[in-house]
Protein backbone atom coordinates (compact mmCIF):
# COMPACT_ATOMS: atom_id res chain seq x y z
CA UNK A 1 0.00 0.00 0.00
CA UNK A 2 1.20 3.37 -0.93
CA UNK A 3 0.84 5.38 2.13
CA UNK A 4 -0.15 9.14 2.58
CA UNK A 5 2.79 10.26 5.51
CA UNK A 6 1.88 12.89 7.67
CA UNK A 7 3.70 11.64 10.76
CA UNK A 8 6.96 14.17 9.88
CA UNK A 9 8.59 15.96 7.50
CA UNK A 10 11.55 13.83 8.34
CA UNK A 11 10.51 11.15 5.88
CA UNK A 12 10.50 13.72 2.81
CA UNK A 13 12.61 11.80 -0.02
CA UNK A 14 15.32 13.63 -1.83
CA UNK A 15 14.42 15.05 -5.14
CA UNK A 16 15.41 13.97 -8.43
CA UNK A 17 17.72 16.71 -8.33
CA UNK A 18 19.25 15.97 -5.37
CA UNK A 19 19.82 12.34 -6.48
CA UNK A 20 21.88 13.62 -9.79
CA UNK A 21 23.56 16.24 -7.43
CA UNK A 22 24.85 13.39 -5.21
CA UNK A 23 25.84 11.28 -7.82
CA UNK A 24 27.94 13.84 -9.89
CA UNK A 25 29.24 15.68 -6.31
CA UNK A 26 33.12 16.46 -6.13
CA UNK A 27 34.34 14.98 -2.99
CA UNK A 28 37.20 15.56 -0.99
CA UNK A 29 38.09 14.69 3.07
CA UNK A 30 36.18 16.75 5.28
CA UNK A 31 37.93 15.82 8.70
CA UNK A 32 40.75 17.49 6.59
CA UNK A 33 38.83 20.54 5.06
CA UNK A 34 39.02 19.14 1.99
CA UNK A 35 35.27 18.13 0.66
CA UNK A 36 34.60 20.96 -2.04
CA UNK A 37 31.20 20.20 -2.40
CA UNK A 38 31.29 20.21 2.10
CA UNK A 39 32.84 23.93 1.71
CA UNK A 40 30.16 25.27 -0.74
CA UNK A 41 27.41 24.22 1.11
CA UNK A 42 28.52 25.65 4.37
CA UNK A 43 29.82 28.73 2.33
CA UNK A 44 26.00 29.52 0.78
CA UNK A 45 24.83 28.58 4.33
CA UNK A 46 26.73 31.12 6.00
CA UNK A 47 25.98 33.67 3.34
CA UNK A 48 22.01 33.40 3.54
CA UNK A 49 21.63 33.30 7.58
CA UNK A 50 24.04 36.07 7.78
CA UNK A 51 26.80 34.50 9.59
CA UNK A 52 30.14 34.58 9.67
CA UNK A 53 30.82 30.95 8.94
CA UNK A 54 28.33 27.41 9.33
CA UNK A 55 29.53 23.84 9.62
CA UNK A 56 27.43 21.05 8.13
CA UNK A 57 26.42 18.18 10.87
CA UNK A 58 24.74 14.81 10.71
CA UNK A 59 21.73 15.89 12.77
CA UNK A 60 20.16 18.67 14.37
CA UNK A 61 20.24 17.12 17.70
CA UNK A 62 24.28 16.97 17.31
CA UNK A 63 24.14 20.60 16.02
CA UNK A 64 22.73 21.88 19.35
CA UNK A 65 24.76 19.53 21.10
CA UNK A 66 27.66 21.19 20.19
CA UNK A 67 26.18 24.74 20.41
CA UNK A 68 25.38 23.37 23.95
CA UNK A 69 28.86 22.20 24.54
CA UNK A 70 30.29 25.43 23.33
CA UNK A 71 28.14 27.50 25.39
CA UNK A 72 28.06 25.96 28.48
CA UNK A 73 29.97 25.40 31.39
CA UNK A 74 29.33 21.80 33.60
CA UNK A 75 26.59 22.37 36.06
CA UNK A 76 25.19 25.08 34.55
CA UNK A 77 21.34 25.17 33.54
CA UNK A 78 19.64 25.39 29.88
CA UNK A 79 16.56 27.43 30.07
CA UNK A 80 14.60 25.96 27.20
CA UNK A 81 10.17 25.86 26.84
CA UNK A 82 8.81 22.97 28.23
CA UNK A 83 7.79 21.51 24.60
CA UNK A 84 11.15 22.29 23.11
CA UNK A 85 12.77 19.24 21.29
CA UNK A 86 16.23 19.70 22.94
CA UNK A 87 14.44 19.00 26.21
CA UNK A 88 11.79 16.19 24.92
CA UNK A 89 13.41 14.43 22.34
CA UNK A 90 17.50 14.60 22.48
CA UNK A 91 17.58 11.70 25.03
CA UNK A 92 18.69 14.05 27.77
CA UNK A 93 22.01 14.94 25.91
CA UNK A 94 22.79 18.15 27.25
CA UNK A 95 23.45 16.44 30.75
CA UNK A 96 24.86 13.28 29.32
CA UNK A 97 27.25 15.83 26.80
CA UNK A 98 27.93 19.43 28.60
CA UNK A 99 26.79 17.88 32.36
CA UNK A 100 24.16 20.87 32.00
CA UNK A 101 20.39 21.09 33.24
CA UNK A 102 17.23 21.95 31.27
CA UNK A 103 15.42 24.85 33.37
CA UNK A 104 12.04 24.72 31.54
CA UNK A 105 9.47 27.16 31.13
CA UNK A 106 6.38 27.89 29.40
CA UNK A 107 5.56 29.85 26.49
CA UNK A 108 2.01 31.00 24.87
CA UNK A 109 1.22 28.85 22.28
CA UNK A 110 4.70 28.27 22.75
CA UNK A 111 6.20 31.60 22.08
CA UNK A 112 8.25 32.62 25.18
CA UNK A 113 8.86 36.56 25.81
CA UNK A 114 11.83 38.38 28.23
CA UNK A 115 9.80 38.71 31.38
CA UNK A 116 9.13 34.56 31.53
CA UNK A 117 12.92 33.86 31.10
CA UNK A 118 14.15 36.70 33.04
CA UNK A 119 12.29 35.24 36.24
CA UNK A 120 14.25 31.64 35.41
CA UNK A 121 18.08 33.00 34.83
CA UNK A 122 19.02 32.21 38.63
CA UNK A 123 20.44 34.77 41.33
CA UNK A 124 24.47 34.56 41.39
CA UNK A 125 24.36 32.86 44.75
CA UNK A 126 26.82 30.13 45.54
CA UNK A 127 24.21 27.26 46.35
CA UNK A 128 22.33 27.53 42.69
CA UNK A 129 23.19 25.92 39.27
CA UNK A 130 23.84 28.98 37.30
CA UNK A 131 22.11 29.99 33.92
CA UNK A 132 24.46 29.46 31.48
CA UNK A 133 22.57 29.67 27.90
CA UNK A 134 19.25 30.84 26.93
CA UNK A 135 18.10 27.98 23.99
CA UNK A 136 15.08 29.27 21.56
CA UNK A 137 13.31 26.67 19.28
CA UNK A 138 11.66 28.42 15.94
CA UNK A 139 9.12 27.06 14.97
CA UNK A 140 8.42 25.48 17.97
CA UNK A 141 7.70 21.85 16.85
CA UNK A 142 5.87 20.04 19.58
CA UNK A 143 3.70 23.55 20.21
CA UNK A 144 2.23 23.09 16.42
CA UNK A 145 4.67 24.68 14.33
CA UNK A 146 3.97 28.06 16.53
CA UNK A 147 6.60 30.93 15.23
CA UNK A 148 8.39 33.63 17.52
CA UNK A 149 8.38 37.26 15.49
CA UNK A 150 11.54 38.97 15.17
CA UNK A 151 10.91 41.61 17.74
CA UNK A 152 10.36 39.14 20.41
CA UNK A 153 13.52 37.08 19.67
CA UNK A 154 15.35 40.62 19.15
CA UNK A 155 14.31 41.84 22.93
CA UNK A 156 15.09 38.39 24.19
CA UNK A 157 18.93 38.17 22.70
CA UNK A 158 19.06 42.41 23.73
CA UNK A 159 18.22 41.31 27.42
CA UNK A 160 20.40 38.16 27.40
CA UNK A 161 23.48 39.96 26.30
CA UNK A 162 22.77 42.88 28.86
CA UNK A 163 23.51 40.28 31.71
CA UNK A 164 25.96 38.21 29.62
CA UNK A 165 23.96 35.16 28.64
CA UNK A 166 24.59 33.63 25.47
CA UNK A 167 21.31 32.29 23.22
CA UNK A 168 21.13 29.21 21.14
CA UNK A 169 18.27 29.18 18.00
CA UNK A 170 17.07 25.70 17.67
CA UNK A 171 16.33 27.21 14.06
CA UNK A 172 15.17 23.22 13.16
CA UNK A 173 12.57 25.29 10.83
CA UNK A 174 13.99 28.34 10.37
CA UNK A 175 12.67 28.91 7.11
CA UNK A 176 9.06 27.76 7.55
CA UNK A 177 9.32 30.79 10.06
CA UNK A 178 10.60 32.72 7.86
CA UNK A 179 8.04 32.11 5.20
CA UNK A 180 5.65 32.39 7.50
CA UNK A 181 6.10 35.95 8.90
CA UNK A 182 7.37 36.72 5.20
CA UNK A 183 10.67 37.75 6.55
CA UNK A 184 14.23 36.70 5.63
CA UNK A 185 16.17 34.21 7.22
CA UNK A 186 19.28 36.73 8.14
CA UNK A 187 16.83 38.85 10.09
CA UNK A 188 15.53 36.11 12.30
CA UNK A 189 19.01 34.44 12.87
CA UNK A 190 20.87 37.70 13.28
CA UNK A 191 19.81 38.10 17.00
CA UNK A 192 21.18 34.62 18.36
CA UNK A 193 25.03 34.19 19.21
CA UNK A 194 24.43 30.34 17.18
CA UNK A 195 21.49 28.89 15.13
CA UNK A 196 21.04 24.83 13.65
CA UNK A 197 18.86 24.23 11.42
CA UNK A 198 18.17 21.07 9.46
CA UNK A 199 18.11 19.97 5.72
CA UNK A 200 16.43 16.87 6.06
CA UNK A 201 12.91 18.14 7.04
CA UNK A 202 11.22 20.51 4.80
CA UNK A 203 13.67 20.90 2.49
CA UNK A 204 13.33 17.48 1.65
CA UNK A 205 17.20 16.81 1.62
CA UNK A 206 17.65 13.14 3.17
CA UNK A 207 20.62 13.64 5.63
CA UNK A 208 21.73 16.69 7.57
CA UNK A 209 21.97 19.95 9.61
CA UNK A 210 24.20 22.93 9.83
CA UNK A 211 25.41 25.18 12.36
CA UNK A 212 26.55 29.14 12.39
CA UNK A 213 27.70 32.06 13.89
CA UNK A 214 31.25 33.45 14.08
CA UNK A 215 33.96 32.20 12.53
CA UNK A 216 35.66 31.61 15.79
CA UNK A 217 32.24 29.81 17.43
CA UNK A 218 32.74 27.59 14.26
CA UNK A 219 36.35 27.15 14.34
CA UNK A 220 35.92 25.53 18.19
CA UNK A 221 32.79 23.98 16.88
CA UNK A 222 34.89 21.15 14.27
CA UNK A 223 36.86 19.21 17.33
CA UNK A 224 33.42 19.07 19.10
CA UNK A 225 31.66 17.57 15.92
CA UNK A 226 34.52 14.89 15.76
CA UNK A 227 34.18 14.15 19.38
CA UNK A 228 30.52 13.20 18.81
CA UNK A 229 31.23 11.33 16.02
CA UNK A 230 30.35 13.77 13.45
CA UNK A 231 33.54 13.72 10.80
CA UNK A 232 32.10 12.10 7.76
CA UNK A 233 35.08 12.09 5.40
CA UNK A 234 33.55 12.49 1.78
CA UNK A 235 30.70 14.07 2.51
CA UNK A 236 30.04 15.93 -0.20
CA UNK A 237 27.09 13.15 -1.71
CA UNK A 238 24.88 14.49 1.27
CA UNK A 239 26.34 18.20 0.67
CA UNK A 240 25.57 18.13 -3.01
CA UNK A 241 21.41 17.67 -2.12
CA UNK A 242 21.98 20.33 0.56
CA UNK A 243 22.89 22.74 -1.73
CA UNK A 244 20.09 22.07 -3.98
CA UNK A 245 17.40 21.97 -0.69
CA UNK A 246 19.03 25.53 0.18
CA UNK A 247 18.99 26.60 -3.67
CA UNK A 248 15.46 25.29 -5.15
CA UNK A 249 13.14 24.18 -1.89
CA UNK A 250 12.71 27.55 0.56
CA UNK A 251 10.71 28.91 -1.86
CA UNK A 252 7.37 26.18 -1.90
CA UNK A 253 7.38 25.75 1.77
CA UNK A 254 4.45 28.18 1.82
CA UNK A 255 2.68 25.82 0.06
CA UNK A 256 2.85 23.13 3.46
CA UNK A 257 1.74 26.07 5.22
CA UNK A 258 -1.22 26.13 3.06
CA UNK A 259 -1.80 22.51 2.87
CA UNK A 260 -1.29 22.78 6.69
CA UNK A 261 -4.24 25.23 6.81
CA UNK A 262 -6.33 22.94 4.58
CA UNK A 263 -6.23 20.17 6.98
CA UNK A 264 -6.53 22.05 10.24
CA UNK A 265 -9.58 23.82 8.44
CA UNK A 266 -11.31 20.25 7.51
CA UNK A 267 -10.33 18.37 11.46
CA UNK A 268 -12.09 21.64 12.84
CA UNK A 269 -15.35 20.93 11.55
CA UNK A 270 -15.21 17.29 12.74
CA UNK A 271 -16.80 16.48 15.53
CA UNK A 272 -15.13 15.72 18.91
CA UNK A 273 -11.92 17.55 17.72
CA UNK A 274 -10.56 20.33 18.76
CA UNK A 275 -7.99 22.53 16.96
CA UNK A 276 -8.12 26.47 15.64
CA UNK A 277 -6.94 26.38 12.25
CA UNK A 278 -5.65 30.15 13.14
CA UNK A 279 -2.89 28.99 15.13
CA UNK A 280 -2.02 26.84 12.11
CA UNK A 281 1.01 29.32 10.69
CA UNK A 282 3.02 27.00 9.52
CA UNK A 283 3.63 22.99 8.28
CA UNK A 284 2.90 21.39 11.95
CA UNK A 285 -0.48 20.82 13.42
CA UNK A 286 -1.33 19.15 16.84
CA UNK A 287 -5.05 18.23 17.53
CA UNK A 288 -6.70 17.14 20.52
CA UNK A 289 -9.31 13.92 19.83
CA UNK A 290 -9.97 13.56 23.15
CA UNK A 291 -13.69 14.15 22.57
CA UNK A 292 -14.05 11.55 20.16
CA UNK A 293 -13.74 8.95 22.32
CA UNK A 294 -10.28 7.55 21.00
CA UNK A 295 -6.91 7.37 22.16
CA UNK A 296 -4.22 8.88 19.67
CA UNK A 297 -2.56 5.08 19.29
CA UNK A 298 -6.44 3.95 18.17
CA UNK A 299 -7.02 6.66 15.75
CA UNK A 300 -3.23 6.02 14.29
CA UNK A 301 -4.12 2.32 13.75
CA UNK A 302 -7.32 3.20 12.07
CA UNK A 303 -5.30 5.98 9.74
CA UNK A 304 -3.20 3.59 8.82
CA UNK A 305 -5.06 0.92 7.82
CA UNK A 306 -6.41 2.96 5.57
CA UNK A 307 -3.74 4.20 4.09
CA UNK A 308 -2.90 7.63 6.28
CA UNK A 309 0.17 7.74 8.52
CA UNK A 310 -0.13 9.73 11.83
CA UNK A 311 1.44 9.81 15.46
CA UNK A 312 0.41 11.09 18.64
CA UNK A 313 2.11 13.45 20.83
CA UNK A 314 0.20 11.67 23.51
CA UNK A 315 -2.80 9.97 24.53
CA UNK A 316 -5.63 12.68 23.24
CA UNK A 317 -3.23 14.57 20.87
CA UNK A 318 -2.67 13.92 17.19
CA UNK A 319 0.22 15.68 15.34
CA UNK A 320 0.24 15.89 11.40
CA UNK A 321 2.92 17.39 9.31
CA UNK A 322 2.83 18.35 5.90
CA UNK A 323 6.04 18.29 3.21
CA UNK A 324 6.99 17.97 -0.47
CA UNK A 325 5.76 14.36 -0.80
CA UNK A 326 2.52 15.30 0.05
CA UNK A 327 0.26 17.29 -2.27
CA UNK A 328 -2.94 19.01 -1.75
CA UNK A 329 -5.02 15.96 -3.62
CA UNK A 330 -3.35 13.91 -0.20
CA UNK A 331 -4.31 15.74 2.14
CA UNK A 332 -8.05 15.89 1.20
CA UNK A 333 -8.27 12.18 0.88
CA UNK A 334 -6.84 12.61 4.24
CA UNK A 335 -9.33 14.74 5.57
CA UNK A 336 -11.61 11.78 3.67
CA UNK A 337 -10.36 9.04 5.93
CA UNK A 338 -10.71 10.85 9.13
CA UNK A 339 -14.72 11.49 8.54
CA UNK A 340 -14.93 7.85 7.64
CA UNK A 341 -12.57 6.89 11.01
CA UNK A 342 -14.66 8.80 13.10
CA UNK A 343 -17.98 8.03 11.95
CA UNK A 344 -16.70 4.05 12.28
CA UNK A 345 -16.43 5.02 15.83
CA UNK A 346 -19.50 6.90 17.15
Amino acid sequence: MAYIDLRSDTVTKPTAEMREAMMRAEVGDDVYGEDPTANQLQELAAHILGKEAALFVPSGSMGNQICVRLHTQIGQEVIVEERSHMFNMEMGAMAAISGTLAHTVCGDDGVLDWPTIAAAVRPRVSYFSQTGLIAIENTLNLAGGTVIPLERMEEICERAHEIGLPVHLDGARIFNAAAALGRDVADLVRPADSVMFCLSKGLAAPVGSLIAGSRDFIDRAIPVRKMLGGGMRQVGVLAAAGLVALEKMTVRLVEDHANAKLLAEGLAAMPGVKIDPERVQTNILVFDIAGTGMSTSELSGKLKANGVLANGINPREMRMVTHNDVSRADCETSLDVLRHVFQEAT
